[in-house]
């Protein structure tokens, strides 16, 4: 479908980076310290205070950009157990595509 894809984490790059090789990641991991973009997309879990451990982890989702990089979808489950449905979410990216 011409889709990159990046996964965006609270996590500081170091971690990241570490994870990613053990993990045979090969897709961008970008790190939100800060919890700036995580709070901008409206993704936050936000069963965790700042202070907490847990502040700033994102409820699972996906985040679809165009070209422009605005944002045309946004699928963000609560809790952290489940995962947008991948048919789903293709079958919506395909519509918005299609026009």
């Amino acid at each position: 479908m011409g889709v990159n894809v990046a996964a965006i984490t609270h996590d500081p790059v170091d971690q990241q980076m570490s994870f990613a090789s053990a993990s045979d990641i090969r897709y961008p991991l970008l790190s939100d310290q800060d919890v700036a973009h995580v709070n901008a997309y409206g993704i936050r879990n936000e069963e965790y205070a700042p202070g907490h451990a847990g502040y700033g982890i994102p409820h699972p989702g996906i985040i679809y950009f165009d070209s422009q990089q605005v944002v045309r979808l946004k699928f963000a489950i609560p809790g952290y157990r489940q995962r947008p449905p991948m048919a789903e979410v293709l079958n919506a990216i395909e519509a918005l595509e299609a026009g």
